[in-house]
């Protein structure tokens, strides 16, 4: 089964009008603009500490995130 994070992760960010580098910004710079790139253009895969930063800024499940649920 094929990780839905990528579609996911710019679905969310384009939904609360965020470039990827805004996102960054807001993530504390912990994760920079071109990993989220590399993420949304499934070039890279995310570890499970930044999946869970990412859903606790969206506000969703780390199961939305993987695709596991709607």
């Amino acid at each position: 089964m094929e990780s839905k994070f990528a579609e996911r992760l710019k679905e969310l960010r384009v939904n609360a009008g965020l470039s990827q580098s805004q996102l960054a910004n807001e993530l504390g710079g912990k994760i920079n603009q071109s990993t989220i790139a590399r993420w949304e253009m499934k070039k890279r895969e995310p570890g499970f500490d930044a999946v869970l930063e990412i859903a606790i800024y969206f506000g969703v499940s780390l199961d939305y995130l993987g695709g596991l649920e709607d």
